[in-house]
């Protein structure tokens, strides 16, 4: 074979029958159709909890679309901030709430009722008078005809009782608080929900329920599913933002002005969340988490409740999703989209972001997309005050590129032009279209749960705090792949685009009784340096697959569905060969000609996921073999665009 072919051609027939074998020995419980030619099918969505995956229907309007910035001049000169008030929920639990309003020259708040923002957050409003982005009003947003409101979620900030991250009794305020703004005699009763992070989340939840004020959502870095996201990752607990996260929300919870201005409030509100801190929920979780107790460790209704993505299909006003290609929600932000636009009005922005850099929109504008505040009142104006003003010609999804360096738009995401490529990690460290041979030998790699310390991951998985460090090994991956075997293609003979999510199909033992998988992809140049465009996490014993619910490209498995309960656990055991499908998070990259595509096949990412102590005493210690001969072909599946649709 040339090795300086392009990996950009459709596989040939006789390996297009070796990939479909490889797919019904994943799919298990059922038959693979053969690759469809175009249309709908080429593409399956990912299922849910409740819901298997189902036929694409991709999005072929305002494929032309270009970005046009949205600046009107403010309606009002300044802004006002109402005294702290609260909201009394059904069981007697008060809400802190924070009212900001227009105000004229003189600083008087207006009296007219206007269209309201509303905003609530679990990171204490007075905070976000600092910080507008951690729960705190935009004045570019206020000065042009919004109020603002801000609530404390309960247990957290200033407002009463116990918090436990979007439980039941967090959600269902949701719509209370939606029910006080509407009778308050600044609001004409228009509402658009409007967050970063867990702003953002509960944004996404309120607007799921469905309540007729409520008009549109501009949720940013929502989380979509919260144990396949970041809390579980592959099986695996995060030991890096849970952690900082849980912190954080009981440090601001604690820091209370009213414990000053009105004691009688302050301090009971107080106790209140320190009790809840310390034990009954931020410090019990991560204990039960690191014990590996089932109710944590696994799927089940505890995660199903923290999942958007499981009411995302409910919602029904126009949504305007901002996520990150490095943030630590990656995985879902473009899902969201896609199931949000199947019944309403849906846009998506992507850009080369952590958590932090998304939350600003740092870099913005670029490439013709304005700043996000800008995007945002746009989006409001047109659908929560009724104006016509463009908000619907804007592109239906925009994504940065890496690799190309700019921002790109596309009619829908995953990429209608995608199409799956299957590439064999070879025993000689290549990745190729060929199917390995009976007698290719494997590779070994050790099983020590210390990789990846200094690299990306401890980037994104610490929201992008540790990303402001100038390490070189955030920036080139080679250093975190030492202890990996890593497969290369040869020199890209042309332009080679990726987009969408990328499946890892590794073969693999250990002589250890359970192991953990790591797989990076890596962009390669032609000095040997390796830039990380995306990675996946999986622990061994929970590589079953839910085909029924994994997603498909031209028949092809590209991101599947693991169940993560504990009646899915399989053993692995040593000596053992078996198969484990590893979810690559979604990416958008371009591989430049002349330069290599690298995948990564390591034993663990600390910085993202580490495995419940039980499955960690298990493959502590072990040497990690990664299979590629005819029997137990190890791969990856890509979507591949051609590159001429960047624009």
């Amino acid at each position: 074979m040339d090795r300086e072919v392009s990996f950009a051609r459709r596989a040939k027939p006789a390996r297009m029958v070796a990939a479909a074998a490889l797919l019904t020995l994943l799919a298990a419980c059922g038959s693979s159709s053969p690759p469809a030619q175009g249309g709908s099918a080429r593409w399956t969505t990912l299922g849910t909890r409740a819901e298997p995956a189902a036929a694409a229907a991709p999005i072929t309007a305002n494929a032309r679309a270009v970005w046009s910035d949205y600046d009107p001049a403010p309606l009002y000169p300044g802004t006002k901030t109402l005294p702290l008030q609260y909201i009394t929920m059904r069981d007697g639990v008060k809400l802190a709430t924070y009212v900001t309003l227009p105000a004229d020259a003189d600083g008087n708040a207006v009296t007219e009722p206007l269209p309201v923002v509303l905003v609530q957050t679990s990171y204490n409003g007075a905070a976000g008078s600092v910080v507008s982005a951690i729960g705190g009003a935009d004045p570019y947003i206020v000065e042009r005809g919004y109020a603002t409101v801000v609530v404390d979620v309960r247990g957290t900030g200033q407002s009463q009782g116990e918090w436990e991250a979007f439980g039941a009794e967090e959600q269902a305020d949701y719509a209370e608080v939606v029910d006080w703004v509407t009778k308050q005699s600044f609001s004409d009763g228009r509402i658009g929900v409007y967050g970063v992070s867990y702003l953002g989340i509960t944004a996404i939840i309120t607007a799921a329920q469905g309540h007729p004020a409520v008009k549109a959502a501009f949720p940013i870095v929502p989380i979509g599913d919260g144990y396949r996201d970041i809390v579980f990752t592959g099986g695996q607990v995060n030991p890096t933002f849970i952690p900082i996260w849980l912190g954080l929300v009981s440090v601001l919870g604690l820091t209370n002005p009213t414990l000053i201005t009105d004691p009688a409030t302050g301090i009971p509100a107080t106790l209140e969340h320190l009790l809840s801190a310390v034990a009954n929920f931020q410090v019990p979780t991560i204990l039960r988490a690191l014990a590996g107790a089932p109710e944590t460790a696994y799927d089940g209704d505890f995660w199903a409740v923290r999942s958007p993505l499981e009411a995302d299909g409910e919602i029904r006003v126009p949504t305007f999703v901002v996520g990150g290609l490095h943030d630590l929600f990656q995985r879902s932000e473009p899902i969201s989209y896609e199931r949000i636009k199947r019944h309403a009005p849906a846009k998506l922005l992507i850009g080369p972001w952590t958590h932090l850099e998304a939350a600003f929109g740092a870099g913005l504008p670029a490439d013709g997309v304005p700043p996000l505040n800008h995007i945002q009142l746009q989006w409001f104006d047109q659908y929560v005050k009724g104006m016509k003003v463009g908000a619907d010609r804007q592109p239906n999804v925009t994504q940065y590129v890496k690799g190309y360096g700019h921002y790109a738009t596309a009619s829908d995401w995953p990429h209608p032009d995608a199409r799956a490529q299957r590439l064999y990690l070879r025993a000689d460290k290549s990745l190729s279209e060929e199917a390995p041979a009976a007698d290719e030998a494997s590779n070994t790699v050790l099983q020590l749960p210390i990789e990846g310390l200094c690299s990306i991951s401890a980037s994104q998985w610490t929201a992008g705090i540790l990303g402001y460090l100038p390490l070189p090994c955030f920036e080139n991956s080679n250093t975190a792949e030492t202890l990996s075997v890593k497969y290369e293609t040869p020199p890209m003979a042309e332009d080679y685009y990726l987009n969408g999510p990328i499946q890892a199909d590794i073969w693999m033992s250990t002589s250890a009784l359970d192991a953990g998988l790591s797989v990076r992809v890596d962009d390669v140049d032609e000095n040997g340096i390796a830039k990380s465009l995306s990675n996946g996490i999986q622990t061994a014993s929970l590589r079953a697959v839910d085909a029924s619910r994994s997603r498909t490209l031209d028949g092809q498995m590209i991101q599947p569905w693991h169940p993560y309960t504990q009646d899915s656990v399989q053993a692995v055991g040593a000596g053992n060969v078996v198969l484990v499908p590893v979810e690559i998070f979604a990416t958008s990259a371009l591989i430049a000609k002349g330069h290599k595509l690298r995948v990564a096949v390591g034993a663990s990412d600390l910085p993202q996921g580490v495995p419940p102590i039980p499955t960690l005493l298990q493959s502590l210690v072990g040497a990690l073999t990664v299979y590629s001969d005819a029997e137990h072909p190890s791969s990856v599946v890509l979507p591949v665009v051609p590159a001429s649709a960047l624009n």
